[in-house]
């Protein structure tokens, strides 16, 4: 349940209020009870409104939140935060919070309602895993109990969706644990001076949307701003083992932190063994004490992710012991899972979207399969200048299978390294199209052969796993 109220919002976001009438919209004056009524949560989408909630209408590309004020309104919504006072017939008292810029309002809210509680907040962010890590975090510190942990729902990493997740904060939570993302430099300063972390883990820096940011190293500086934005007093948690990483000890005057998989770090996975779909087990070293961790998640590429969990939560005084039982029930609902295929395959369904890290984390997992292992990749897109580098750093990994499946022009450079590496040329098919794809792999599978269906989203793989999972 949430403690905001009219009133706190009227302290947080200077505003002019204004009443609905069956006329128009009035300056209102608002009575005590009105001021103390509850705020039950903040939306931008008029489709997922609840009753007493606020609806902020957001200027967009293609459509104005201000032209669902309406039904934003019909579904319950208590009152919006607008910035032009709007034309069409409106629900009478309703109310209306006047401001310059609402997106700006919505953060300049959050920050203060962030500043009102007593609350650590750990940021997360990275190229890839970052959901995994902040769900491994939440539930590290699962004995501080449920109710004390306030964690952002799917990925609402943005400088909308973290606003969003800040004024869910109540009285009872101790710990925010929020996923920062970036779309480009500045990104990340923006979200950190909103929320004001405490504790930043940063996982890695990767080639994605290299078209976006530039160059990898711009990547790696706007990463940084999460560290640079931490207290003194505060904690860094590093991934030592990518050298653009490591430098960002620098960048902090906070206590830093590394994890990794050698010894010379403070955190450290040790002896991972992959099971497949049934998870891996791993052992996590800190101090000289080792912890035995049996992960239900797949792929072992999530040993790495465990870390942090375990850094955050020792920092935070969770016992030892406490920290693995907990990672070993951790078990990170991902997009990719195992489908029926045909003549008694299986399929591996990660097509949702790819980067390199995660191409090479897919093959990782599929080489733990039984049987044959097949894969159907598509190109990468948004990698810019590194996007030959980064497929034939696919097609190294993809050299292990039985068989190689390609979409997409881009993936000439897999399969080039991929029989450099010692696939065979005959073992490499390209298709046309998701229809030969799906027919090409349907020719090939047999009893206990796994296939993985893995490219970027604007292939539609979707197309090929209806197709195989159907067949």
């Amino acid at each position: 349940m949430h403690i905001l109220r009219i009133a706190d919002v009227i302290r947080g976001v200077p505003a002019r209020v204004l009443t609905t009438t069956a006329r128009g919209a009035t300056e209102g004056v608002l009575s005590p009870q009105t001021l103390e009524r509850q705020v039950l949560g903040f939306t931008v989408d008029s489709r997922h409104v609840s009753d007493d909630q606020i609806f902020v209408a957001l200027p967009g590309q293609t459509h104005d939140g201000h032209e669902f004020l309406g039904q934003a309104f019909k579904a319950g919504a208590l009152g919006a935060l607008v910035s032009r006072i709007p034309q069409q017939p409106l629900p009478a008292n309703r109310l209306l919070f006047l401001v310059a810029d609402t997106l700006q309002a919505l953060q300049t809210l959050a920050s203060a309602w962030r500043a009102s509680h007593s609350v650590t907040v750990v940021g997360v962010t990275g190229s890839v895993g970052k959901t995994t890590v902040k769900e491994a975090i939440a539930h590290a510190l699962g004995s501080l109990g449920e109710t004390s942990i306030l964690k952002s729902e799917a990925n609402l990493n943005t400088e909308i969706g973290l606003p969003l997740e800040l004024l869910r904060l109540d009285g009872r939570h101790r710990v925010a644990v929020l996923e920062m993302g970036m779309y480009q430099p500045g990104d990340i300063a923006l979200l950190s001076a909103i929320a004001k972390p405490q504790i930043g883990v940063v996982t890695n820096v990767q080639s994605n949307h290299l078209e976006r940011t530039g160059s990898i190293e711009r990547t790696a500086r706007g990463k940084s701003e999460l560290v640079q934005a931490l207290p003194p007093d505060g904690l860094a948690v590093l991934n030592g083992d990518d050298p653009l990483v490591q430098p960002m000890r620098y960048a902090s005057s906070a206590r830093t932190t590394f994890y990794g998989t050698t010894l010379r770090f403070d955190f450290v996975a040790l002896e991972t063994v992959g099971r497949g779909r049934h998870g891996f087990a791993t052992r996590i070293v800190h101090g000289g004490r080792g912890l035995a961790v049996d992960c239900p998640t797949p792929g072992t590429h999530n040993a790495l992710n465990l870390l942090p969990a375990a850094a955050v939560a020792h920092h935070l005084g969770i016992p030892w012991t406490d920290i693995g039982g907990a990672l070993s029930t951790f078990r990170m609902e991902s997009r990719a899972r195992f489908l029926p295929g045909p003549k008694g395959s299986s399929i591996l369904d990660d097509r949702y979207n790819a980067s390199p890290a995660s191409m090479i984390a897919a093959l990782q997992l599929l080489s733990e399969e039984p049987g044959r292992h097949l894969a159907l990749l598509g190109e990468m897109l948004e990698l810019g200048q590194a996007e030959e580098t980064e497929h034939r750093r696919v097609g190294r990994a993809a050299a292990a299978t039985d068989l190689l499946i390609l979409i997409g022009a881009r993936t000439r450079w897999i399969a080039d390294e991929a029989v450099e590496r010692g696939l065979p040329q005959e073992r490499v098919l390209v298709a046309r199209d998701n229809e030969q794809a799906a027919a090409l792999a349907r020719d090939f599978l047999g009893p206990g052969d796994t296939l993985l269906v893995k490219g970027s989203r604007g292939l539609r793989l979707e197309e090929v796993v209806g197709a195989l999972a159907s067949a």
